[in-house]
């Protein structure tokens, strides 16, 4: 584990260069194929030529790994921080992250890092007992711009803007839209459902000054990873259910979905990384109030009433415990007649999707993002 100081370092220097390097990457073509017919279902199996190698052999819990995504891995195991279910916390948000572990091999790789294409700046939100924070990435240009209101991942309980702000500023440069990322309040310093209500009344703060950030009010959307998966489709049901402007697309990357850790996937990949089975038990300890609130459909999206939502993708990575909440919430929105486009990702792990400036999977994940939000959009 590393010092406070040292943390905020890495991650500076992680918003300036993996974003920009995600921005000259994503220009590129891409080699992958995706479906983008409604209700459909893609797996993607393309190899690209490794530019990142691994160092060593491909872990047991993950023998068909890509090498790219090995080298992430291995990269982040070498910092040696203690696993997060042995820390407060505290503690674990002074560990290194996957990005950390992206940034570290963009600059041993000499890879080129580019100017940035979107402009940010912050944005106070007023939430129930106080304020939240909020990054706004524009595109250049007057305007007005479609916005995607994003939430970052992170299990309720760790992670911040930083640590996400690959994610957000290549969504806003792809889709030439304003993203709103928001750093709602996490547990256990405030436990459920106080993410879940920040995160709306930032939703609902975006739908009434769109246009003072140079928005369209007419075309917005919702995406979010992992715990932002989750808020994401929360912010849907919850416009829905109080009678606001509704997102027209709802982008969800991984999505916490349900609370069976027992599923397919929780059992394969119990001991994968970055993301393994005890993170998520101590991520559910932090955030909820107690584990009965496990099954509250705020949290276990599969127990929601989910009709009259908009069109969904869900993006799933294969070496992933959650790869099973995102098949089973794509099968129950599709029950109540929701049009849903998946991809699953093979070889690849949680917190893949930020990672396109070294991992060719997240480039083309990210294209295939874009493509539906634009889609939704135009």
């Amino acid at each position: 584990m590393k010092s406070n100081t040292s943390t905020l370092i890495i991650r500076s220097k992680a918003i300036s260069l993996l974003s920009a390097a995600i921005m000259a990457i994503s220009a590129c073509g891409s080699s992958t194929n995706s479906t983008n017919s409604s209700d459909s279902v893609s797996t993607d199996t393309a190899t690209a030529q490794s530019v990142v190698k691994p160092s060593g052999p491909k872990p047991d819990w993950a023998p068909g790994i890509k090498p790219e995504m090995q080298a992430v891995i291995e990269k982040l195991a070498s910092f040696n921080d203690k696993p997060i279910p042995e820390l407060s916390p505290a503690e674990a948000r002074k560990n290194h992250t996957p990005t950390d572990a992206v940034m570290a091999l963009i600059e041993e790789n000499n890879i080129t890092i580019p100017p940035p294409m979107v402009d940010t700046s912050g944005q106070k939100i007023p939430v129930s007992g106080g304020n939240i924070h909020a990054r706004i990435y524009t595109p250049k240009g007057e305007g007005p711009f479609p916005v995607i209101v994003y939430y970052h991942g992170g299990g309720f309980v760790i992670a911040d803007l930083d640590v996400y702000d690959a994610s957000a500023s290549a969504i806003a440069e792809q889709a030439n839209a304003v993203v709103v990322s928001v750093a709602y309040r996490m547990g256990p310093e405030h436990k459920f459902p106080t993410a879940h209500m920040d995160s709306f009344a930032a939703y609902e703060w975006v739908t009434k000054n769109a246009a003072s950030i140079k928005g369209d009010p007419e075309k917005i959307a919702v995406a979010g990873e992992s715990a932002g998966g989750n808020l994401a489709v929360n912010m849907a049901i919850m416009a829905r259910d109080k009678s606001i402007k509704m997102p027209l697309h709802i982008l969800a990357v991984y999505p916490i979905a349900q609370s069976d850790m027992n599923t397919a996937s929780y059992k394969k990949y119990a001991t994968a990384k970055p993301l393994d089975k005890p993170m998520m038990e101590w991520f559910t300890k932090h955030y909820l109030n107690n584990i009965s609130e496990a099954k509250d459909p705020k949290i276990s999206l599969v127990n929601a009433k989910l009709d009259n939502l908009p069109p969904v993708t869900i993006i799933t990575a294969e070496i992933d415990p959650l790869q099973s909440d995102g098949m089973m919430l794509a099968d129950k929105l599709k029950a109540a007649g929701v049009t849903v486009n998946t991809k699953n990702y093979d070889g690849v792990t949680h917190e893949f999707f930020g990672m396109a400036a070294i991992v060719p999977e997240a480039k083309d994940a990210q294209r295939y993002a874009v493509e539906q939000l634009k889609k939704a959009l135009q």
